[in-house]
């Protein structure tokens, strides 16, 4: 136990404060000797042991009748290592542009608001946490320190399974751990919502994997650098928020992994997703995200691929910048697809937003899959476009068919050609109406032979093409008429032939469509 006889000048004058809940400023007033990164170099006169302020945190002062005790703190060198690990504080605490020596661990701390501002930390160890007010690390460095004991892996700041009742605020900070976790927060239950605004930058993976946000996570125009050795700049695996903020110039040199987490409205807009420094690796990995409002008007493409499979969105906004040369989207669903129209967000429909812009995002994947195709055309069915659902579902098949063997694929051209695979079945009217006149132009001009003399009706070109062209039932012109000419019997040989041809390609497509349907 420290006796005040054994405490310095400040931090005699800390001790004193505490239990009135006064603050203490260690500053010089010289803006050129305050600055917190010359805090090496602050001498005794501003320097406070670590233990004196777990002593006064643990009750070594009790409060005076009438005041409320608390630690509070600026421009202080904190010397030795300030371990919480495990305390019970019932008071809370405030340091401001105070220089750390040595890392802080409040692992399996319980307390009251905690607020770190404007300071140098080589660490901050905050696993399973609980806090009844908010985390407060604006504008504070928080450099790597030592191998975590809760992941074994070298972190800058650690919130595993941590519970805040208030906010966690990380706006301005800087969270240094190149290639490693600038950020752990696994488990992370941050009632309030996790801020990282105002210039957050964090040097390496930032991982917030199965967190509970319901005041959301603010990120606007953050920029995440230096990711770890997977490549992954931000994992929100399986993750729970209200609102996910990336936008205003949000950058990421690394993945954003959405992997399962569900969210009401995220927002990428004006972000930059540059993908991992090596080029492997996805921009944006969102594989069975649901989200309510999916807003993906980015800045610029991404440089990676983006994979949606399996996701699931209400309403996504996105424009001729959101998506690379690469983009999954089997098993993806939307409701809606909205674009900017007027300064207002419209029904992606129309003009401005063709089929054929849309079924380019669609082969953007580098493989054929049949939902995507599906899924648009149910969207435009929905929003009263029919025809250019058959459109789409006619490039469905048309795309299928280069995976097709070659006997399978001649098929398929000989119904696209035919009847539009059963999307354009005016297609066999057209044939049917050239046939019929090619016919009956060529038969017209020729007198044929009678199968037996003075018997059958009298010969009509147009009735003996249309005999010849429809393969059920009959008019009597084919079998009463022959002819001596080879050339115009192989003309109604192939009339019969493409009868049958035009007839099964219709029945195939038109099957295929209303089993569709």
């Amino acid at each position: 136990m420290l006796s005040y006889d054994e405490l310095t000048s400040p931090e005699r004058e800390l001790w004193d404060a505490f239990p009135e809940g006064r603050h203490v400023d260690l500053r010089t007033g010289v803006p050129e000797d305050d600055r917190v990164c010359e805090g090496g170099h602050w001498g005794p006169g501003r320097t406070v042991r670590a233990a004196v302020i777990v002593a006064l945190l643990q009750g070594a002062n009790t409060a005076q009748p009438g005041a409320v005790a608390c630690l509070s703190l600026t421009g202080a060198r904190i010397s030795g290592h300030l371990n919480l690990a495990g305390a019970q504080i019932a008071h809370a605490f405030w340091l401001r542009d105070c220089w750390f020596e040595e890392g802080v661990d409040l692992s399996g701390a319980s307390t009251q608001s905690i607020a770190i501002v404007g300071s140098r930390v080589p660490g901050v160890e905050a696993g399973l946490i609980r806090i009844e007010g908010r985390l407060d690390l604006r504008r504070s460095r928080v450099e790597s320190g030592s191998v975590s004991p809760y992941h074994r892996r070298v972190t800058a700041l650690s919130l595993i399974n941590a519970h805040v009742s208030g906010a966690v605020s990380l706006n301005g900070a800087e969270i240094t751990a190149p290639g490693e976790w600038a950020v752990s927060a696994g488990g992370l239950v941050a009632e309030g919502g996790v801020y990282c605004v105002d210039g957050f930058v964090a040097h390496g993976e930032v991982r917030l994997m199965g967190a509970q946000l319901p005041g959301g996570l603010h990120m606007r125009g953050a920029r995440l650098e230096h990711p770890g050795r997977r490549g992954v700049a931000l994992a929100l695996d399986n993750a729970v928020a209200s609102t996910l903020d990336f936008s205003d110039g949000f950058s990421a040199d690394g993945t954003v992994r959405l992997r399962g987490a569900r969210i009401s409205d995220l927002t990428f807009e004006g972000a930059v997703l540059n993908g991992p420094p090596d080029g492997h690796g996805p921009s944006l990995e969102a594989v069975l995200m649901q989200a309510v409002d999916f807003d993906f008007t980015l800045a610029r493409p991404p440089s990676g691929i983006v994979d949606l499979r399996g996701a699931q969105v209400s309403y996504l906004h996105d424009s001729d910048r959101s998506w690379p040369d690469v983009v999954e989207l089997d098993g993806f669903v939307y409701g809606s697809i909205k674009v900017d129209e007027a300064g207002e967000r419209q029904e992606a429909v129309g003009p401005r937003d063709s089929v054929a812009r849309r079924v380019a995002w669609i082969r953007r994947s580098p493989r054929y899959n049949p939902q995507p195709y599906e899924q648009l055309a149910s969207w435009y069915r929905k929003a009263g476009h029919d025809d250019d659902a058959r459109r789409v579902l006619l490039a469905k098949q048309r795309h299928r068919r280069r995976t097709l063997p070659p006997a399978a694929r001649a098929w398929g051209h000989l119904l696209d050609a035919t009847v539009g695979y059963g999307y354009r079945p005016w297609l066999a009217g057209v044939w049917l109406l050239a046939l019929t006149l090619l016919g009956a132009v060529s038969f017209g001009t020729h007198s044929p032979n009678p199968a037996k003399q003075g018997e059958g009706t009298p010969f009509q070109p147009l009735v003996y093409t249309l005999d010849l062209l429809i393969p059920i039932g009959g008019l009597g012109q084919r079998a009463a008429w022959y002819w001596s000419s080879d050339s115009l019997q192989w003309l109604a040989y192939s009339l019969i032939a493409l009868g049958w041809v035009l007839t099964t390609a219709v029945i195939a497509g038109v099957t295929r469509t209303l089993q569709k349907n």
